[in-house]
């Protein structure tokens, strides 16, 4: 039988943990419950398990036919499935809404984390035609926590006893594509993600009287308005930069100039170039234009993601899997990159693979105007469990046959 029907006999099971992860979701990098939900679910499968030190992340090995774990050079292929929910409230009206107050699966990591248990049920029960190893990457801390980082620091590239050969995650969304499309592209699919922390010192008073104070806001404004211009200005608009202020703040009331002012913001960058350019320029404007209003500034720029890369060799493999199993007009291919950040970068920077894209949008909802992923009211069909169980399983099985050629 093949990977796609044996993947429509557990969805059942799959749809039921999906559920059960669904109501209890956990934030962060300590998630004892959806890691006990994760190692129960892998019970009696032929997996050398070993969970973290500094978070509730799971590494499980299978060893196939031929095995890299003994010191052997059969290769190996890593499959990543995230388990984090985000500090979001459920609008969600379902039966299994989430039980835990201001916490929700917002962005579907509890499909990933599902299919990927369906993706070791598939490939345990195919052993013997494993030509190496598979890791099945359980990772917490997506959101903003930088799991994979820690993964990685703690070995699970080399967890199978070598480096892994190739590496391939997959992410739901609840809307933009129609249902069951998978998409990707080679190159940058996702930006780099940092943030800049600036406060502006200066000396208070009234606001009747701005002269004998040291006004912090109109420089924090100006600097706000100068970083979006300059965006636009120093870097060339086929490899984009985006600075996105989300947090603003100064001040007690209308008719008294504050100390300090100070904003947070979000930058976006598609290339490393771009990336390191801005971690130097963003600095060095806003310092100048404190200088110019004779004010102190304190600057923090924090590196965060890097831009999510795909080796073009591996893309075009995935996407040939996805027409063999689905069908070419389930196979999509982005026209750019997206402006979101993802951990899996880590993992891609040291492991040549892919990250594909799953429309899991409900039948029947309109994908352009469905709530999209991160929102109160994001839905996600668990109808793509077993096609996401049996993608990551089929990947695996066929690079490795043809790693071992």
């Amino acid at each position: 039988m093949s990977v796609l029907t044996d993947a429509g006999e557990i969805a059942g099971d799959l749809r039921r943990l999906r559920h059960a992860l669904h109501e209890e979701p956990e934030i962060g990098l300590v998630l004892p419950r959806t890691q006990e939900k994760v190692l129960r679910a892998l019970e009696g499968l032929p997996l050398q398990i070993t969970t973290g030190r500094r978070t509730t992340s799971v590494t499980a090995v299978l060893s196939g036919a031929e095995s890299a774990r003994d010191g052997g050079s059969a290769p190996v292929v890593l499959l990543r499935g995230d388990m984090d929910a985000l500090p979001v409230q459920e609008r969600v009206d379902v039966p299994f809404r989430s039980r835990v107050e201001g916490a929700m699966h917002a962005c579907g990591h509890d499909l990933h984390t599902s299919m990927l248990v369906g993706a070791a049920r598939l490939l345990s029960g195919r052993r013997e035609q494993l030509c190496g190893d598979v890791v099945f990457m359980f990772q917490p801390g997506e959101e903003g926590w930088d799991g994979a980082a820690v993964m990685i620091d703690e070995g699970v590239l080399d967890a199978a006893g070598r480096r892994a050969d190739a590496a391939f995650g997959m992410h739901v969304f609840s809307g933009l594509e129609p249902h069951g499309r998978f998409f990707t592209k080679p190159g940058p699919m996702l930006a780099a993600s940092d943030e800049l922390h600036v406060t502006v010192q200066g000396a208070g008073g009234h606001g009747a009287s701005p002269h004998l104070a040291r006004d912090p806001v109109p420089a924090a404004a100006e600097m706000v308005t100068a970083l979006n211009t300059m965006v636009t200005r120093k870097f060339d608009t086929f490899d984009p930069v985006l600075v996105t202020v989300g947090l603003l703040r100064a001040g007690t009331k209308a008719n008294i100039i504050p100390d300090t002012a100070m904003f947070h913001a979000t930058v976006r960058t598609y290339s490393r170039e771009s990336r390191d350019r801005m971690m130097e320029a963003a600095p060095r404007l806003v310092r100048g234009i404190a200088a110019a209003h004779g004010l102190d500034v304190t600057v923090d720029y924090i590196a965060q993601y890097p831009v999510t890369v795909n080796d073009a060799g591996e893309t075009e493999f995935a996407a040939a899997v996805v027409a063999e199993l689905f069908g070419e007009e389930r196979n999509g291919r982005m026209a750019h990159p997206w402006g979101m950040a993802e951990d899996f970068s880590r993992v891609l920077d040291q492991v040549p693979g892919t990250f594909i894209g799953l429309s899991a949008v409900p039948h029947g909802v309109e994908p352009a105007t469905a709530a999209f992923n991160h929102s109160p009211y994001a839905q996600y069909d668990d109808a793509v469990l077993p096609d996401g169980a049996a993608l990551y399983a089929a990947l695996a099985l066929r690079r490795l046959q043809q790693l071992r050629r």
